[in-house]
């Protein structure tokens, strides 16, 4: 069920995603850098974890995750170098401590983050041979159309 979504994908088109860093909190002078880019995603997997590498050149994050249950509440600190359990302490605003899921449902693969009272999700679906993907935060909508490279 996960390879539509294996490969590396670039963004061709998005909607609303500066308010979408809003809600994140993200400063305006970093949400006019991020919103002058075209990320690529690479995600790949295998039976037991899922990788969601994404390179720009403005900031490159990679998370691997393992395939979890929807119940998963351990918090954690992803940063590409697997899990450190949280210290408890105020992080970054670039850091996100909390539960990060990602399952499959229904033909779409779901990221769910959760941290310092915020939470997000980020629904990938295929559709007509583009990754679509929807970021939700606070009833905001952002759409990102990718195309696979």
């Amino acid at each position: 069920m996960t390879e539509p979504f294996l490969g590396t994908w670039k963004l061709v088109s998005s909607e609303n995603f500066d308010e979408y860093m809003k809600q994140l909190g993200v400063s305006a002078a970093v949400q006019n850098l991020a919103g002058l880019t075209k990320p690529r995603i690479t995600i790949s997997a295998d039976r037991n974890k899922v990788n969601n590498k994404t390179e720009s050149s403005f900031k490159n994050t990679e998370i691997v995750l393992p395939w979890w249950r929807s119940g998963w509440e351990s918090a954690c600190r992803c940063r590409g170098h697997g899990f450190v359990p949280w210290s408890g302490k105020i992080p970054h605003a670039a850091e996100r401590l909390g539960p990060r899921i990602i399952t499959l449902d229904g033909g779409s693969m779901i990221h769910f983050q959760k941290w310092l009272g915020k939470e997000t999700t980020i629904k990938r679906q295929i559709v007509d041979g583009k990754m679509v993907v929807e970021y939700i935060m606070n009833n905001i909508v952002s759409i990102g159309i990718y195309k696979k490279v």
